[in-house]
């Protein structure tokens, strides 16, 4: 067998922790592991064989929950209040310039094409409907004499 000889219950001295919960822990594995036996366990610890059942069952949960996968990546990070203003405010900014283009945009457009941006003039209420068809032949102008036989001069 190549590599490493497997460290075993001996780890546990290389973790940070009291020298109670290690003595416990070196207990729990080498019972796992069976090279320890159950009352050794107990005589060693100076717990009865129930309360070390106890003390194994949390530290193998604990082991499981602890090893349960979790999300890929960092954790999502709660914006502080301040920080939420700041977006809220860059956000308005956004808007207020870009509505500020367009203000500018619609000037230039007035100044450009003044025709296009005054109303059409309406026609009034007494003013006469424009006809479609044929235009009027222009009216003959009033005659300077007055109506009568004519003469032959």
């Amino acid at each position: 067998m190549r590599g490493r000889y497997p460290v075993g219950p001996e780890y546990v001295d290389k973790l940070q922790g009291s020298a109670v919960a290690k003595e416990r822990a070196k207990a729990v594995l080498e019972t796992i592991n069976g090279t320890l036996r159950l009352q050794e366990a107990c005589q060693l610890l100076g717990v009865s064989e129930q309360r070390f059942h106890q003390v194994r069952q949390d530290a193998v949960q604990a082991a499981v929950t602890a090893l349960e996968p979790g999300l890929p990546g960092r954790p999502a990070q709660q914006p502080s209040p301040d920080e939420e203003l700041i977006r809220a405010l860059q956000a308005e900014v956004v808007g207020l310039q870009l509505e500020l283009r367009a203000a500018k945009a619609r000037e230039e457009i007035a100044l450009t094409l003044p025709r296009l941006l005054r109303a059409p003039d309406l026609p009034e209420a007494g003013a006469k409907k424009k006809r479609r068809g044929r235009p009027r032949q222009p009216s003959r102008p009033p005659p300077s004499q007055p109506p009568g036989p004519r003469s032959n001069t």
